[in-house]
């Protein structure tokens, strides 16, 4: 065991020992602890193993970014060990391990490392010959945690707050930032990752019990104050525009919309850069400190401390005080600075400082653990000197310097640049209502840093409306806390700069002689950063490499952009209660009674097909299908958007939304009609009916109903024309009767003309049925005589009721989705989103005759002049297979391949009744869409069959059926 005795303050309750397991063995923490702390307390030192090379991986930071200390739980992946609390009963194993932890198979990869250079996983995608061999390794290999699909939905609840100031960060900057503003009348929110609040003055003392009382002080002051309310265990995963910040806990996400923030978040503590500075037992200073302050576990029996500021220094008397021997400090810096008079203690204790000196390795024991450091004085150009030697030790500490943990400033647009008095990026220019202090914002030392957060609360409070903005701007720190180089070169490599993707820092040499040479092309061809934990321990260093290998300044070369989240978040809490919006046409109970089965089409409820007693799902889909060709059926297209547009420049502004003309369409005629976006590409379809002059009526898809009304409004607000939209959606109930007996049926209800001369195809009307006013378009989606009857949401009961009625003679029958879209692939209509993806222009569906391209303007115009003079990729076409094949059919999506290459996909395929063949709708290279030509298309299995390209419409290609009756 390597727990310490008691001290105060500590987060730990030792009269709650707490059992648990870890690969198999059981051992004991207690309430308080996190699983590395309880592990590491219980003499574990092989907490996981790195993500490439499999090396043994222990405690590096205890701050929620050790990535190679992350756990399995039950179905719970990836679980951060170094922050995540101890549950009893918890049993966890490792991740990325192939066997178990301590005889992991994986661990031979380390011996590969020559063959497998920085982008390996690039340049092995070449070949496409090796490219499935390359893909199933990957696979196989890559990948932390795994993922439970029959686990249970775990239900989040979202809060909403407000709060005058919201303080991220309960370290002294921020708390003394909250007590500021609190003073002058603000309401404070402070938020924090950590379990408890404090921050480094909780941990970081150097021994001085004047620093722990200061502490110990602060807190009170806090608590007392009824205006400032603090969440730990709780962080701020990124900054939306007003001062909206999601606050995640285990249990929530809290939507916070504060008045004015202060970002106190502090720094993350970087590693140096050394051979084999990655063994179990190398640790940060500061995570030595909090193992031993917030969870009474001795880091190490003897150390080395490596550093190059005054942290350091107080690491060293912090452990020297609780029983750790200090075998030496190694200051990379020509003399102590300011940390003199705490090396003067340290000498007088016995300690060796050696100054200007550095790490040069690490050296491992038979079981892969720290057991010693080799070190060498540092030349004049900061390379180690020839001469070494060895100092026996079960640990190394680090402390060389400081990364801003700014993401949420840059999140929030902060202009920010290179100080070189503190060596890091400080804010520059801050947006209206965000202020910084502590060490995000170059501050250090204790008293700079409570000064600093009175002043950025102070600010923060004014900015609110509370009081006057008190406090100026602190000088630069005397002394930087941060070495501008701690990064020692070996020719063995395995000095890792990013402990997440076991980068080495000859990986970035390689990557910039490849050219690579931008930051942001160095983070995605190295990897740097992409890991788990964001490059929270690895971006600085990664940037100053890049800075020298190209003869540039910090500020020159910049930084990587950083984007919400700012920690992960699991998807749990992003999806909530997993509330989902339903809506159902007035028709539903109709439905119900009909034996309907469901589906959902977007946010609605259709029916697929009608169940019949005895039959099959693909029985009664055909049977739907037969009847509408035969006779007559119905279905509810209640859920199409229903818009109207009505003043005098309706016509201008249909004719800038869709492709087609709508200026010369006479009153009581309908067009097809086309909508694209900017690209050209195609985003819905309807029909447009003009019921007067200025007074027109149009459809739109049921998926886009709500995106297209929104669309048309915004376009409408920026074009300014005269006219007005209004969304009738809900308020219409729509049926669609269709079939060779539909003008029968209708003829029984209403007092319209219903010949061909009165009411031609595409033609719309106003009337009643039943005695229900109405309006009725003729049009043939799927391919036979019908009316589409659009009447008020109340009285779409009483209107299927009669059609129902009045139909029963002819045989009538509902029919559904499925039908439909069987119907409509018969006549060769293509369903938006189906057989058209992001991508798909009216060119490559067969649509140019709804494109009236010598308008002046309509949207995608542009684009598709400039699309229609380049080859086209694809093209949309018919396919159909014997009525004699036998043996299995593609599926939609299934792709065509021609000469082992892929040449197109499969979007629409089913068996036609009617024409007694399996017929489809399928993407082909240009050269393939010749009629009669053969296509081979791949099977899900992986076996191929043949199709027949065809001419559509495959079904009444004349359109004899819209014609009049004989």
């Amino acid at each position: 065991m390597m727990r310490l005795p008691a001290t105060r303050g500590e987060w730990i309750d030792r009269s709650r020992p707490v059992e648990f397991k870890f690969e198999g063995q059981t051992y004991k923490g207690y309430a308080g602890d996190t699983i590395s702390s309880a592990l590491w307390g219980a003499g574990v030192r092989v907490l996981g193993r790195s993500f490439k090379y499999h090396r043994p991986r222990g405690v590096l930071s205890l701050a929620n970014h050790d990535v190679n200390a992350l756990h399995q739980w039950a179905d719970k992946p990836n679980v951060r060990a170094d922050v995540t609390p101890l549950v009893a009963g918890m049993d966890l194993t490792a991740v990325n391990t192939f066997g178990n932890l301590a005889d992991d198979k994986g661990r031979f990869l380390g011996k590969l490392s020559a063959v497998l250079p920085v982008g390996f996983y690039y340049k092995a995608f070449h070949s496409k010959r090796l490219f499935p061999m390359w893909e199933r390794m990957f696979r196989a290999m890559t990948g932390l945690g795994k993922v439970d699909l029959k686990s249970p939905h775990k239900r989040t609840p979202k809060a909403y707050d407000f709060c005058d100031v919201l303080v991220i960060g309960a370290g002294p900057s921020g708390l003394s930032a909250a007590l500021a503003a609190a003073a002058q009348g603000a309401d404070v929110t402070v938020v924090d990752e950590n379990a408890q609040a404090g921050g480094s003055a909780g941990y970081q003392l150097g021994n001085d019990n004047g620093r722990r009382q200061q502490h110990a002080d602060l807190l009170a002051k806090v608590a007392a104050e009824p205006r400032i309310r603090v969440l730990t265990g709780t962080y701020a995963a990124g900054y939306y525009k007003d001062h909206w910040i999601p606050l995640v806990s285990a249990e929530r996400m809290l939507k916070m919309r504060a008045g004015s923030v202060v970002v106190a978040s502090g720094a993350f503590e970087q590693p140096a850069v050394f051979h084999n500075n990655d063994l179990p037992g190398i640790m940060l200073a500061s995570a030595a400190q909090r193992l031993a302050y917030r969870y009474g576990v001795k880091p190490m029996d003897k150390a080395v401390l490596l550093t190059a500021n005054v942290d350091g220094y107080r690491a060293a008397l912090d452990l020297l005080a609780l029983g750790t021997a200090i075998a030496a400090v190694v200051d990379l810096r020509a003399n102590p600075g300011k940390a003199e008079p705490l090396a003067h203690l340290l000498r007088q204790s016995g300690v060796e400082v050696l100054s200007g000196h550095c790490i040069v390795e690490a050296r491992p024991d038979a079981n892969g653990l720290c057991a010693g450091a080799r070190i060498a004085a540092l030349r004049a150009d900061g390379t180690p000197a020839a001469q070494t030697r060895d100092i026996p030790c079960d640990g190394i500490l680090m402390s060389t310097g400081w990364a801003p943990a700014a993401n949420l400033l840059y999140q929030a647009t902060t202009r920010m640049r290179y100080d070189r008095a503190v060596e890091q990026f400080v804010p520059d220019v801050l947006p209206d209502g965000v202020f910084a202090c502590g060490r995000v914002n170059g501050v250090f030392e204790l008293e700079r840093k409570l000064a600093d957060g009175a002043r950025a609360g102070s600010h923060a409070a004014a900015a609110a409306g509370f009081g006057s903005a008190s406090g100026a701007t602190l000088a630069p720190e005397s002394e930087s806390p941060s070495h501008p180089w701690p990064i020692i070169d070996h020719p063995a490599g395995k000095n890792f700069v990013d402990f997440d993707e076991d980068l080495q820092y000859k990986d970035f040499c390689n990557a910039v002689q490849e050219g690579f040479d931008n930051i942001e092309l160095l983070k995605r061809f190295s990897t740097n950063g992409m890991g788990p934990s964001q490059g929270k321990h690895s971006n600085m260093n990664g940037l100053r490499i890049l800075a020298r290998l190209t003869d540039k300044e910090p500020q020159q070369v910049g930084t990587t952009t950083a984007r919400p989240f700012f920690h992960p978040v699991p998807m749990s809490i992003l999806a909530g209660r997993g509330f989902h919006p339903e809506r159902r046409t007035p028709l539903h109970s109709r439905h119900d009674a009909l034996g309907a089965k469901w589906m959902p089409a977007g946010v609605w409820q259709r029916p697929e097909y009608y169940q019949l007693a005895g039959k099959s799902r693909l029985d009664c889909i055909r049977g739907e299908a037969l009847a509408v060709r035969n006779g007559v059926g119905l279905i509810d297209v209640g859920t199409l958007g229903k818009l109207e547009v009505i003043g005098p420049q309706a016509a201008g502004f249909l004719e800038r939304v869709y492709t087609s003309n709508y200026a010369n369409l006479k009153v009581g005629m309908t067009r097809y009609a086309v909508m694209c976006d900017e690209s050209g590409v195609v985003i819905d379809d309807g029909v447009v009916a003009r019921l007067a002059d200025d007074h027109f009526y149009f459809t739109t898809t049921t998926s886009g109903a709500a995106t297209i009304y929104r669309e048309l409004s915004r376009l409408n607000t920026m074009w300014r024309l005269d006219c007005g939209i209004v969304n009738h959606t809900g308020a219409f109930a729509a049926v669609n009767l269709a079939g060779p007996k539909s003008r029968e049926v209708l003829r029984s209800l209403t007092g319209l003309d219903l010949s061909a001369a009165a009411f031609p195809y595409l033609a719309v009307r106003e009337g009643e049925v039943a005695g229900i006013p109405a309006r009725l378009m003729r049009v043939g989606f799927v391919g036979e005589w019908g009316y589409e009857i659009h009447v008020p949401a109340s009285h779409g009961g009483a209107l299927w009721d009669a059609l129902m009625k009045a139909g029963a003679s002819h045989g009538i029958r509902p029919f559904g989705v499925e039908a439909q879209r069987l119907l409509r692939l018969e006549k060769g209509h293509i369903i938006i989103s189906q057989d058209t993806d992001g991508l798909t222009t009216p060119l490559e569906v067969g649509m140019e005759w709804a494109l009236k391209m010598n308008k002046p303007f309509f949207v995608g115009q542009r684009s598709l002049t400039a699309v229609s003079h380049k080859p086209r990729k694809q093209q949309l076409v018919g396919i159909s297979f014997p009525a004699n094949h036998e043996g299995p059919v593609p599926l939609e999506c299934n792709l065509v391949i021609e000469g082992g290459d892929i040449a197109g996909r499969v979007t629409s395929i089913a068996w036609s009744p009617t024409l007694k063949r399996h017929i489809g709708l399928a993407f082909v290279r240009p050269d393939l869409a010749k009629p009669g030509h053969t296509v081979s298309i791949r099977l899900t299995g992986g076996s191929m069959v043949e199709a027949q390209v065809s001419a559509t419409p495959f079904y009444d290609p004349d359109n004899l059926k819209q014609k009049e009756a004989a």
